[in-house]
């Protein structure tokens, strides 16, 4: 539809509306392929939300979260020579740092540095699914870190 906008504004002379056009080419239909393949959930509703909206009974949103995980990774392909990033949170909260006390300010440091090295767009595609819940797992954890520092602090 933006592509028809555009040939419909360059056949009008251009003008001040062909300054506006975006200098990046994007090809939409491979993005919303990508969408609809599977590959990528795109979460607004269902299991995110619900960890949005629990917020108080930790044990259970991180069960609920692996329970999640192990049915989205079950048809996971792996590679013999790869070492797959683990998804516990154990394992997670050690890699983000988190088994020494910190400052509130940190906590927005560690959760981009994470995402820097985790995020599902910067992983291999066969990678993205497992990426996603680490990054889940991830902001977990850094929320309930930061919620314990507030709470220490306004003691």
């Amino acid at each position: 539809m933006l592509d028809d906008l555009f040939v419909a504004s360059d056949k009008d002379g251009g003008g001040e509306e062909a300054a506006t056009r975006p200098s990046i080419p994007f090809d939409y239909l491979s993005v919303a392929d990508e969408l609809h393949s599977g590959r990528i959930k795109v979460s607004g509703s269902g299991f995110a939300t619900e960890y949005r909206e629990a917020g108080a009974d930790l044990a259970a949103e991180f069960a609920a979260l692996l329970d999640h995980a192990k049915l989205a990774l079950a048809g996971e392909e792996t590679r013999p020579e790869e070492k797959l990033p683990p998804i516990d949170p154990e394992s997670i909260a050690v890699e983000l740092g988190l088994d020494t006390p910190k400052a509130v300010a940190d906590f927005g440091r560690m959760r981009r540095s994470f995402a820097f090295s985790n995020h599902p767009d910067r992983v291999a595609p066969h990678l993205r699914q497992r990426a996603m819940i680490r990054m889940q797992v991830a902001n977990m954890l850094i929320d309930e870190a930061k919620r314990r520092a507030l709470a220490g602090a306004c003691r």
